[in-house]
């Protein structure tokens, strides 16, 4: 049903009243800019290790660059938007800056699905097939898939905002805490549920369509890996899978319990929503840099080069002192 209480306007700025009704705003906000912050040094810092050792331009290594171009996208989309709203106190986002950051929004949410999948889809090929892995799997190719991911996003979240922009409006106000599909589509004066159906399909889409065929690849894997003989090559493994498995589960991990709450009939007020909305959109980028950087010994072993001024030597000329 259409907000009775107002009338069709033309709507130049969106105001985010979400955090209105919050106490200790400042120091909520200093620590959403301390995670945005961390975001942007690990994903730049794993970037900057990736593509200044030649050694790591390899497949697996630029899907975690992938990742890390996703996460910054995802995140920054929303985390300007609470930044100034809670430290700079500007609560006003032009309407245009509020559609683009929703559309970057959404593109980092869904092409980082599509990130997940493509590594799990490595991880079984490099598992399953190890004699053909270099054959199957080349940098071209997967640089094709990434591209692939992007476009695919892309498209789709066109189709939201060409939504969002033919709507007729009835309030500057957003009450959530920045711009995405539902919160802009709640300020339309239309009835809400129709267009939330839109957002559902895409929902549905990565936790009933993305998820399982995920956690199918990886019970593949951990079948594999229980069959190798070589304690070396299983530790490895092991380890690898068990970074993925973290990064799945940061990602996953809230919209399952967002998903679940709404089905079983639990209401969550506001705050509840915006906390979940904030938990979901900053944990993944801020988890993903930390568990490549940690557990993974190349990426962990150029860091260390890297902060302890050590030379590092080109790849072919190590092997020849050697």
């Amino acid at each position: 049903m259409a907000n009775a209480n107002y009338t069709v306007t033309n709507v130049d700025c969106f105001i985010i009243t979400g955090f209105d009704h919050l106490p200790n705003q400042k120091l909520l906000g200093f620590l959403i800019l301390l995670a945005y912050m961390l975001i942007l040094l690990g994903n730049i810092l794993n970037l900057y290790i990736i593509l200044t050792a030649r050694h790591l331009h390899k497949p697996m290594y630029i899907l975690i660059s992938n990742l890390a171009i996703v996460d910054m996208v995802y995140s920054s989309a929303c985390s300007t938007t609470m930044i100034s709203v809670l430290l700079a106190e500007i609560k006003t986002v032009s309407y245009y800056s509020c559609i683009s950051r929703m559309f970057f929004y959404h593109l980092g949410d869904i092409t980082e699905c599509l990130a997940l999948t493509l590594m799990a889809l490595d991880r079984l090929i490099a598992i399953t097939f190890p004699l053909r892995y270099h054959s199957i799997v080349t940098n071209s190719r997967i640089f094709l898939c990434i591209l692939l991911t992007w476009l695919i996003g892309f498209v789709l979240i066109v189709v939201l905002v060409s939504i969002i922009d033919s709507l007729p409006y009835c309030q500057p106000v957003i009450r959530y805490v920045f711009c995405d599909f539902p919160s802009i589509i709640r300020a339309a004066c239309v009835d809400p549920e129709p267009y939330f159906a839109n957002s559902a399909i895409l929902s549905l889409w990565v936790i009933f369509g993305q998820l399982p065929f995920i956690v199918c690849t990886y019970v593949v894997l951990a079948y594999s890996v229980a069959k190798l003989s070589n304690n070396s090559n299983k530790k490895q493994m092991i380890n690898t899978c068990l970074s993925h498995l973290i990064v799945l589960f940061s990602y996953y991990g809230p919209k399952v319990v967002f998903g679940l709450l709404t089905r079983v009939g639990v209401v969550l007020n506001l705050t509840e929503r915006n906390a979940l909305t904030i938990v979901a959109s900053l944990i993944p980028p801020l988890v993903n840099p930390t568990v490549y950087s940690m557990r993974t010994k190349e990426i962990r072993k150029r860091l260390a080069d890297v902060f302890l001024h050590k030379k590092v030597l080109p790849i072919n000329l190590k092997t020849a002192l050697s």
